[in-house]
């Protein structure tokens, strides 16, 4: 493992709102290099770079179908500790040691299924590429594989962490003219324009469904993504929706939220969907996030921050805290970009 990022998944299973039993090794935003390959092993040699994603099977109806993120076993593979054939990936003494995404990242090395598996580039900087494998590609699948806008639409983010940012970018890609970014914290706000947004705004200080309407000829956008999960910002991002709007909600929390399904979802004829994974097959949309990058359509890596492996939990509370967007964690201190 050369490094990983930190996401908000493994924080909410680190203070007990999600689960995979502990003690575990959680992580899930990898990236390293090939030291060893199973005799069944496919596509993959020894010295290949890859960034790691979830696993799915591939082989259930919705597999089949091309939506590995429903794969019928998606839980008990990703999320259930144990890996797909229900053995335990790590042990320290007789005790088992749950994983996290048939991965476990935060380690120095591990044991993947090729299916979880993306080769890149060698020349590529493999310490900025692991969160391409969970919020990154989330974001912007959200964009490009759910609501899919076409050129014209107006979108608006609530919420401009990692997940956030690369919606909106995904939004600026996709054509939409407005793409408009919603948070609380200045520098945020700066470099989501500095990245794409059209407009910003500061929530704190004005009514986001207000302006948001103010800015689209009192009409509202065609889509609203809420990365937040905090119920006031989710029921203002579908507040802010115009007829037949649709609002994507993608954040792991455990609130919830009251709608009058009549006054707020039928009269207007807007939609609430849920999107695991931004609905993304990994060896495709990552590949495509990476050329978006290269085209300088994509700076996910203006996100970034580095911390040594040992700072995890320095860099954990600068995630929690809003201090670092996007914390990687560098385990290989040793590696060397192209190499």
């Amino acid at each position: 493992m050369v490094a990983s990022g930190i996401c908000h998944s493994d924080e909410a299973i680190r203070k007990g709102d999600a689960s995979v039993g502990y003690p575990a090794i959680l992580g899930h935003e990898g990236a390293g290099i090939v030291e060893n390959i199973g005799d069944e092993v496919r596509g993959f040699n020894i010295g290949d770079h890859v960034v790691l994603s979830f696993y799915a099977d591939g082989i259930c109806d919705n597999c089949l179908k091309g939506i590995p993120t429903q794969c019928r076993n998606y839980a008990d593979y990703n999320l259930s500790g144990v890996r797909a054939d229900g053995e335990y990936q790590f042990q320290e003494g007789k005790s088992n040691i749950s994983n996290m995404f048939n991965q476990s990242s935060f380690t120095t090395t591990t044991v993947v299924d090729q299916r979880n598996a993306v080769k890149v580039d060698k020349n590529l900087d493999l310490r900025k590429l692991g969160p391409l494998g969970c919020g990154y590609v989330t974001g912007s699948g959200t964009v490009f594989n759910t609501l899919q806008p076409k050129p014209g639409d107006t979108l608006a983010v609530f919420g401009t962490g990692a997940v956030g940012l690369a919606s909106m970018m995904a939004g600026k890609i996709s054509g939409c003219t407005k793409v408009i970014a919603v948070d609380i914290v200045p520098e945020r706000l700066d470099l989501a324009k500095e990245l794409g947004a059209t407009h910003v705004v500061n929530s704190n200080e004005v009514d986001p469904v207000a302006k948001i309407k103010d800015l689209t000829n009192g009409y509202g956008v065609n889509w609203t993504i809420d990365t937040t999960g905090i119920p006031t910002v989710i029921k203002s991002s579908i507040s802010s929706l115009a007829q037949g709007g649709t609002c994507a909600a993608i954040a792991v929390t455990p609130h919830l939220i009251e709608l009058s399904t009549w006054n707020e979802l039928c009269v207007d004829d807007k939609k609430i969907v849920g999107v695991n994974m931004g609905d993304s097959i990994p060896q495709i949309d990552i590949p495509r996030l990476i050329e978006f990058y290269k085209q300088g359509q994509f700076d996910f890596d203006k996100t970034e921050k580095f911390y040594e492996f040992s700072d995890i939990n320095k860099a954990n509370h600068d995630s929690v805290c809003g201090k670092t967007i996007k914390p990687v964690l560098i385990i290989d201190s040793d590696y060397t970009p192209g190499n």
